[in-house]
């Protein structure tokens, strides 16, 4: 069975080319929610191991926003979608169409925002590698989680029955006249998972 520690350097370059493929099908959605031209960059894509994460973002410590969706169907496994906190709030202002700078912590309106958008944005993920492989991918209700990074991917980690030190990352910077948000989509198929999509590729040797 394939795992993280066998992918030749093609099927790395699949999987990360279908994850650009994925950040652009967000930043399109993002820019029909919000009625604003969106672009997008990837800075960063590509196997990382857990306890690298961490840097990637912040710290352990660092306060993010973590949209948490199980994913069903012939590729099973988790997806997250992680915002650091100075990248949440004017996400929120724009959502809701008042002036950045505005939200400063997260209320229930806040935090339905970011549940929902988190969707959207996932939703569109998953779009693009269902459209690449062929495989249907169905996401469960979306968990929002707004704590410590090492806290919120910890849990999400347990919660999945997920044991690998490996993750797909895919760090994406959304970005409209002076506003940036950055944004890391993280895809954790399971072991059988990754065998699934990598034979739908056409590049499982």
């Amino acid at each position: 069975m394939i795992n993280w520690d066998t992918l030749t350097a093609m099927q790395m370059d699949a999987l990360r080319e279908i994850g650009n493929i994925g950040a652009g099908n967000a930043a399109t959605a993002l820019a029909q929610m919000v009625q604003r031209k969106i672009n997008m960059e990837v800075p960063k894509a590509g196997v990382m191991r857990f306890e690298d994460i961490f840097h990637l973002v912040g710290t352990e410590e660092e306060v993010v926003a973590c949209v948490n969706f199980a994913v069903q169907g012939e590729a099973p496994g988790r997806i997250l979608f992680v915002l650091n906190q100075a990248s949440t709030f004017p996400l929120v202002d724009m959502l809701m169409g008042i002036p950045m700078g505005t939200t400063h912590e997260l209320d229930d309106m806040g935090k339905s925002a970011v549940q929902e958008i988190g969707n959207i944005l996932t939703g569109s993920f998953l779009s693009a590698f269902s459209q690449v492989t062929g495989i249907t991918f169905l996401a469960s209700v979306p968990a929002l989680a707004f704590d410590m990074l090492g806290a919120v991917l910890s849990t999400a980690l347990i919660e999945g029955g997920y044991y690998s030190d490996r993750v797909l990352v895919i760090e994406t910077q959304f970005y409209e006249q002076d506003v940036r948000l950055n944004g890391h989509f993280f895809l954790l198929p399971k072991a059988e998972a990754l065998t699934t999509i990598l034979n739908a590729l056409g590049i499982n040797q």
